[in-house]
């Protein structure tokens, strides 16, 4: 074979082998997914579920005692804590990994008179004051927030219903406005009581404890079908 029949074969090869690198999508167009699945898409918020219509996340107005707080998750810790039978601490993912998640539509009722129906995820608020133990004398929970907001409930409203620390809204995790990382969902209360930013999980004795509001006025029980300026 001389010279000139081994350069038309290879051009030949070099030519089959750049048709076949673009038939296979070698163009860069696709991308290649990771070990363990698909690529991951931002997530979309939803409008609507199991037929309901949902309130959008910009429905919210902003009326925290400070502002939007914006934590960073990894210095992020939640305690557990008071009236129990030993004290947890948690770090985010240690939350989201070992507990049980739940869905609720719930809508938040304002004081200021406009409301917010919302797809919610979190985890129940009865796992973590179970799994940290309840001392017998303990009958009120105080919460805690990252900016020093407090409110605080009946224990028993907290284990003998389906109360949640959410860390979505509409198939979102929620932004910085709306409590990340968690916010708590205080279904039949009024939306003072909704805490957000949520840092400490305190059980205590003293049923007459008054949170940031409370002391400002509003009722200690936020109940619904009740005045939010009375008792």
């Amino acid at each position: 074979m001389n010279s000139k029949n081994l350069a038309i074969i290879v051009i030949g090869v070099i030519i089959l082998i750049v048709a076949v690198f673009f038939l296979i999508g070698g163009t860069g167009s696709r991308s290649i997914p990771p070990p363990g699945g698909p690529n991951a898409l931002p997530a979309v918020e939803v409008r609507a579920y199991q037929g309901n219509d949902l309130s959008s996340m910009n429905d919210f107005r902003e009326n925290s005692i400070r502002g939007p707080q914006y934590v960073n998750t990894s210095e992020y810790r939640l305690t557990v804590t008071g009236l129990t039978n030993k004290t947890d601490v948690y770090t985010y993912q240690e939350i989201l990994s070992g507990y049980p998640h739940y869905t609720k539509v719930v809508t938040l009722f304002c004081v200021e008179g406009w409301d917010a129906t919302i797809l919610w995820e979190g985890v129940l608020v009865r796992d973590l004051i179970r799994e940290a133990g309840i001392d017998p004398r303990a009958n009120t929970v105080i919460f805690t927030a990252h900016d020093g907001y407090t409110t605080s409930f009946p224990l028993d409203y907290l284990m003998n219903h389906d109360i949640i620390m959410a860390y979505k809204m509409n198939n979102v995790t929620l932004p910085a406005e709306r409590g990340y990382p968690f916010q708590l969902v205080a279904q039949d209360k009024w939306g003072y009581k909704w805490i957000k930013w949520i840092e400490k999980i305190q059980l205590t004795d003293d049923p007459g404890y008054r949170g940031y509001w409370e002391q400002r006025g509003y009722s200690n029980i936020g109940d619904l079908d009740k005045n939010f300026f009375s008792n």
